[in-house]
């Protein structure tokens, strides 16, 4: 891919029309740097015999001590089987060394990995694949484990990685996950307690897990079900968009899906691309907002909250709305899952941040998690779904690399064409 590539962005406001951003030299070399780091995280944190990458490590490499110790996320696998199709593409590792990680891990989920109708367990031990933690059968993390499967599968055009890819997409029993309703899916399902109460049923990260499933080559869903979910409004400092959730929902169905230039049908008629650009501009208009709260934590350039590390454990914070829970930690992966979406107030942020923190908050692997300017805290992990979604949604703003692989899946054209999604799209 040619360096300082002119990148095609829609903007959020309907009155906008698509500009060209083009990366200075500077912003390409901070993003080779840091897209970099983020990839030898899943390099050196990926087991070789099983595939699975682990759920967080130490930001200086180190393995996190505790229960935490083996354990792997079945999402941080599925970004991290993208991570190795970037990494193979722009020469960080050789092609042979990606396919054989990618294999690996392919294997164990179609023929080693417990599952519950070709649903996989949320946490498994990064050794013997093992469930831990008495951890949920997740739909939502088997969809991210299957998007970065999918992606990896078109990137390597190996004929085994196809295969098994299609073993595992064609086992998921999409009708088994909506446990009764006619359209929407389970959020995952437990040996010891059954079904989870929760559905999912507004808007969220769902958005790749309906396209698998009405793309589905085994079980599909009808593809009313992209139709039967609440999409509720948000109107804050001037920016009106959907999704009142974190903004890191916004972020991981697209970090896949290519939806520039694409509205779906009515009722709602909506472009995501562009509602996610507002959603981006606005969330810096809220941490802007907090900066009379926090002048130390939030600026111009240092900002972004998403569900993260913080002082007191894991959070799902975010805004707007305001939680009460902010307390001016800055989460590094919240602009950084946006490059994608606004790159403009995106890398200047993450810029800032490493200029203005240094070592302290950058280091082996990127950016450590999150870090608190106020306080002084300084989170010692790094994790990675969030080392993740900043590696691919960076190469989504350097060529669209992910984009074009993903949507070079059939299934997946023709899962957008049956929920009715129409427009000029973006170039592919």
């Amino acid at each position: 891919m040619q360096r300082r590539t002119a990148i095609l962005l829609l903007l959020g406001a309907a009155s906008e029309t698509a500009v060209a951003r083009r990366l200075t030299p500077g912003d390409d070399d901070f993003l080779e740097d840091l897209c970099h780091r983020a990839f030898r995280f899943f390099l050196e944190q990926t087991d070789p015999h099983t595939g699975l990458v682990f759920d967080r490590a130490r930001a200086d490499g180190s393995r996190v001590p505790g229960a935490s110790r083996h354990v792997a996320s079945i999402a941080a696998t599925g970004f991290g089987l993208t991570a190795l199709a970037i990494g193979a593409a722009r020469g960080w590792m050789e092609r042979a060394r990606a396919v054989d990680l990618v294999r690996a891990a392919l294997r164990f989920f179609a023929g080693d990995a417990t599952h519950e109708h070709g649903w996989f367990f949320h946490f498994l031990d990064v050794g013997t694949g093992r469930r831990v933690w008495r951890c949920e059968v997740s739909s939502i993390d088997t969809a991210l484990l299957l998007a970065g499967a999918l992606a990896a599968r078109q990137a390597l055009d190996d004929a085994e990685i196809s295969q098994l890819v299609q073993r595992i997409w064609e086992r998921l029993d999409f009708a088994w996950m909506r446990n009764g309703d006619p359209l929407l899916l389970s959020h995952g399902w437990n040996p010891e307690r059954g079904f989870l109460p929760g559905r999912w049923d507004r808007y969220s990260e769902l958005p790749i897990l309906y396209m698998l499933g009405i793309g589905s080559p085994g079980r599909p869903m009808p593809p009313q079900s992209w139709y039967a979910w609440k999409r509720p409004p948000v109107h804050f400092d001037g920016f009106s968009y959907v999704g009142d959730a974190s903004l890191f929902t916004h972020q991981y169905p697209q970090a896949w899906l290519d939806l520039r230039g694409l509205r779906d049908g009515p009722p709602s008629g909506i472009d995501y691309f562009a509602n996610s650009v507002k959603a981006t501009r606005a969330h810096r208009a809220f941490c802007l907002g907090l900066s009379r709260q926090f002048p130390k934590s939030y600026s111009k350039n240092v900002w972004g909250i998403t569900a993260s590390d913080s002082v007191k454990g894991y959070l799902g914070w975010g805004g707007p709305p305001a939680d009460p829970a902010i307390d001016g930690t800055v989460v590094p992966c919240a602009p950084g899952g946006s490059l994608m979406f606004a790159p403009d107030i995106c890398l200047p942020a993450l810029r800032s941040m490493r200029e203005r923190f240094g070592e302290t908050v950058y280091g082996r692997y990127g950016f450590c998690d999150a870090f608190n300017p106020t306080t002084g805290w300084i989170g010692p992990d790094v994790l990675g779904i969030d080392a993740g979604i900043t590696l691919l949604s960076a190469e989504n703003l350097r060529g669209g690399g992910v984009w074009r692989w993903f949507m070079r899946n059939p299934e997946i054209r023709n899962a957008l064409r049956l929920a009715g999604f129409h427009g000029t799209g973006a170039r592919r």
